[in-house]
């Protein structure tokens, strides 16, 4: 797709398959958000929603406490400090849950009556709407390969990205390390700082896409010439995630730091497993779509999946919603031959 980088040209794409739902923003053609719903996945407190929880522990130092909201991890709960422990109070959840920590929420008013969700966020439909009320919805195979796309950029740790430059994005516990590199022959100081501008960019695309928040270092190339414009860039890149975040400095080893609130799940959390592979779910969702269009570019073929043990487990939940499309044509074998990411589609 052609790039409008000075335009910020927003499209929006919703793909159905069994047992999920997947919305797409893209940003001047490439994928800025991936947002995901399953069906069968545990309830957790998702932003914005609004939950009942009991206050477990105060923590006056900290001006709030910890929460039992019935579901996942204790949140931590900010205001109501004067709460007795054991209190029931209404909240709303202001960031969801991550890498063991529990999400965070913010005191609304008392209640009464055990822990559990109040009321429902906004529908994936919705909040997709919602980053770019003027584009039309696109569905179909233009939504399921922007879908595509945006899932293997999540997974992706590096990108290749305008002029060259290789850019690298590592998680750790503490912060979110940025590598640029435009490897050797760079070119004039101009090509340089032209680079760095659109690292910048880039990193802000991709950290949304990825859900990814906290401290963001950015290793740039060299010394920016003017670090006035880099951090004038960075304003603009990062202007949707506001409001929150903060600009530090560039360092004279040509290091910029950026503090960018926490609000939801990292991407990479909700499709791997701890190990960083692929989860069982997620390849069992792609199985799915790769029978779907088996079964669509041959209409009268009955069809045969191979895949691990645990995939085949994790497709029982989605076999009533394709055999909705597809009839009862379709088997799903466990092979314990297979790896978890190796499956086999064909026809008998």
């Amino acid at each position: 797709m052609a790039s409008a980088l000075n335009h910020e040209v927003r499209r929006l794409y919703l793909d159905r398959s069994p047992g999920e739902l997947r919305g797409v923003v893209t940003l001047d053609g490439r994928p800025e958000r991936l947002l995901i719903e399953r069906e069968g996945e545990p309830l957790l407190p998702r932003l914005g929603e609004r939950w009942r929880g009991r206050i477990r522990r105060r923590l006056p130092h900290m001006g709030g406490a910890f929460l039992d909201l019935g579901a996942g991890p204790d949140a931590l709960l900010k205001g109501a400090a004067n709460l007795p422990e054991g209190a029931a109070v209404e909240v709303e959840i202001t960031a969801e849950a991550r890498s063991g920590k529990g999400p965070a929420a913010v005191y609304r008013a008392q209640a009464a009556g055990p822990p559990a969700r109040l009321s429902p966020g906004a529908s994936l439909e919705d909040r997709l709407r919602a980053f770019a009320p003027q584009s039309p919805l696109a569905e179909g195979d233009a939504a399921r390969e922007a879908a595509d796309m945006a899932e293997e950029g999540v997974l992706s740790p590096s990108v290749r990205i305008a002029r060259g430059a290789l850019l690298t994005i590592e998680r750790t516990r503490a912060l979110v390390a940025v590598d640029v590199d435009i490897g050797e022959g760079s070119g004039p100081r101009t090509a340089v700082g032209a680079a760095n501008l659109d690292a910048v960019r880039e990193t802000a695309r991709l950290l949304r896409l990825k859900g990814l928040g906290g401290v963001i270092v950015i290793d740039l190339i060299g010394r920016p010439g003017d670090p006035a414009q880099v951090k004038q860039a960075a304003r603009r890149a990062f202007a949707p995630d506001e409001p929150g975040v903060v600009y530090g400095e560039i360092s004279r080893s040509g290091v910029l730091e950026i503090a960018k609130p926490h609000r939801e799940t990292p991407l990479a959390e909700r499709l791997c497993d701890p190990d960083g592979r692929p989860s069982a779910r997620t390849i069992a969702q792609g199985l799915a779509r790769r029978l779907l269009a088996e079964g669509r570019a041959d209409p009268g073929g009955r069809l045969v999946a191979r895949c691990a043990p645990e995939v085949a487990e994790a497709a029982l939940i989605l076999e009533p919603a394709l055999a909705e499309t597809l009839g009862r044509r379709f088997t799903i074998q466990a092979d314990p031959s297979l790896t978890r990411a190796d499956i086999r589609v064909g026809t008998l």
